[in-house]
């Protein structure tokens, strides 16, 4: 492959990151969505005892053909924005002249808020799915999601959701991809070394490192967002995010911002360190 065809790379570079994190995060999303959800307190511990012995070890990767096809989809956008903004910017700043990591930034934020509008209808499906027990099932799977939303309210509600996605996305994606792009060119420049000579145990950790960032900076918009996706969608209680957030604190105060955190720690590492080598190593194979 040529450089012509660099954005084709870029985006199938990103589509193996995209599932290699599905594979490796569907667990770990899948119990903090049930804790999110959940009425009172209840730990992470007992979600998952819960989910082995009423649904088996399976029901972790509930939904996971949605994010599957959704998020190769999310994450190729994604990088193919960031590495899109990268090569701007790099053009505009001319030969011997980095990118900044304001610039870094927000080449993380564009990509995040490209990547919402896709990202939006792809959790909210896959929320409605891991929230099924299985005496209690709504929904037979995602076309059939798409199809009772659709009929109860419209794009409009297969989008629910959606501002606190972009919120999240933009804000995040920032800090995911400057904490990655500020380890590599540390590394780089610190070992004179070539990008693709950076070892892989390297690329794990700093792709660990990026998803305590991105979660770090913006893990309470998440709530509220998967509050919202989690709301009867008939009769929703939450009209919007304000309300939600309102609810939420009405119902648990400040604790009920970080539900769910310690999974989605725990997810972070794993689930970003594959996230970035696939596609480091993916671009390696094409170039």
């Amino acid at each position: 492959m040529s450089d012509e065809y660099r954005a084709l790379k870029d985006v199938f570079a990103g589509t193996m990151g995209g599932i290699a994190q599905v594979l490796v995060g569907q667990p770990f999303d899948t119990t903090k969505v049930r804790i999110q959800s959940a009425e009172g307190h209840i730990s992470p511990v007992t979600v998952v005892r819960q989910l082995l012995t009423n649904e088996g070890p399976m029901a972790f990767y509930k939904g996971t053909l949605t994010p599957l096809i959704g998020v190769g989809a999310c994450v190729s956008v994604q990088f193919g924005v960031n590495e899109f903004m990268k090569r701007t910017f790099s053009s505009l700043n001319g030969p011997g002249n980095p990118i900044s990591m304001p610039q870094f930034y927000v080449c993380g934020a564009a990509a995040g808020f490209a990547n919402g509008f896709i990202a939006a209808p792809i959790e909210h499906i896959r929320i409605r799915l891991q929230t099924q027990t299985t005496g209690a099932k709504t929904f037979s799977g995602p076309l059939d999601v798409i199809r009772k939303l659709y009929h109860a309210g419209g794009i409009k509600l297969i989008y629910r959701g959606l501002g606190p996605t972009l919120a999240r996305e933009s804000l995040g994606s920032g800090a995911y991809f400057l904490t990655f792009e500020a380890l590599v060119k540390n590394e780089i420049e610190s070992r004179n070394i070539a990008r693709k000579n950076i070892e892989n145990w390297k690329l794990c950790v700093f792709g660990a490192l990026a998803g305590y960032g991105m979660w770090l900076s913006i893990y309470p918009i998440d709530v509220i967002k998967s509050n919202m996706q989690t709301d009867n969608y008939k009769r929703p209680v939450y009209r919007n995010a304000v309300e939600a957030f309102r609810g939420i604190w009405r119902q648990s105060g400040a604790w009920g911002l970080v539900k769910g955190f310690s999974p989605t720690i725990l997810r972070a590492a794993p689930a970003n360190a594959a996230t970035f080598l696939a596609f480091e190593i993916t671009m390696r194979y094409l170039n």
